[in-house]
């Protein structure tokens, strides 16, 4: 019996006026998958986990969250959601990691990792605090609860944006090129939470320019081209033995990088 995705996207579209981006992009993400989305700069890897996390509409095609569709008004351009509530609802299921970090600067590392699930969830603060405090120790900056992102490596800046990611307690993470704005030496750090993320069975999509990253960690692999899935399947046949020759030149390029 087949079980229900926890991301399901079907066809879909996204333009900028007269700039196509995405034309016609499915994906599917059941529970415990890892699905790496990889591709040249301006392929609409980012624009698909922004559509995805409904931080940007799209003018055609559906969004499912464990079944549950997401619901629009309007028709292209003006096409928006249609429940707020439900935004919110799927968007506190759907925890997302950006390329910039994004913490507040006013807030501490924990007051960072508590803010949304005492805010936006309403629970109880010890609870939280515990829970956070975990988090950070799960990624390693344990010790670094009390200081400020000012204060921090850029490596442990992603690492406290993941705890406050994990401390919503979401079904589903996000990634947006989580490591391209490190240095090698910062980007390891990051690589092993991914990495040990993958282990326990998180569902996460992974827009991402590290194909080591990519290979190590996923379960399938999306190559994106001009807006369009070129070739798709498992990191073992698609790094190894590429089909289309702009997968082949991409990947080539990569390696030369």
């Amino acid at each position: 019996m087949p079980t229900t995705p926890v991301i399901e996207i079907r066809d879909l579209h996204k333009s900028y006026g007269m700039l196509d981006v995405l034309k016609g992009v499915s994906v599917n993400a059941q529970k415990g998958d890892v699905v790496s989305l990889i591709g040249s700069s301006g392929s609409g890897k980012s624009t698909l986990l922004r559509c995805c996390n409904l931080l940007e509409d799209s003018q055609q095609g559906d969004i499912l969250f464990q079944g549950e569709p997401v619901r629009w008004r309007g028709t292209g351009q003006g096409r928006h959601p249609a429940d707020r509530a439900q935004v919110t609802r799927i968007r506190t299921n759907l925890s997302m990691v950006f390329q910039s970090f994004n913490l507040w600067a006013h807030m501490s590392v924990l007051q960072n990792v508590m803010e949304a699930p005492l805010h936006v969830l309403k629970q109880d603060r010890a609870s939280v605090e515990a829970r956070a405090r975990a988090l950070l120790d799960k990624v390693g900056i344990g010790d670094k609860a009390d200081v400020f992102p000012a204060q921090m490596s850029g490596g442990q800046q992603q690492r406290a944006a993941i705890a406050r990611a994990l401390c919503m307690e979401p079904a589903a993470l996000l990634f947006d090129e989580p490591t391209s704005a490190l240095d090698p030496e910062l980007e390891q750090e990051v690589v092993r939470v991914i990495k040990a993320l993958a282990q326990e069975g998180r569902t996460m999509l992974i827009v991402t320019h590290d194909m080591r990253l990519a290979a190590d960690v996923s379960n399938h692999v999306i190559f994106l081209h001009d807006g369009r899935i070129e070739e798709q399947g498992p990191p073992d046949s698609l790094f190894k033995t590429p089909q289309s020759a702009r997968l082949k030149q991409f990947l080539s390029h990569a390696q030369a990088a």
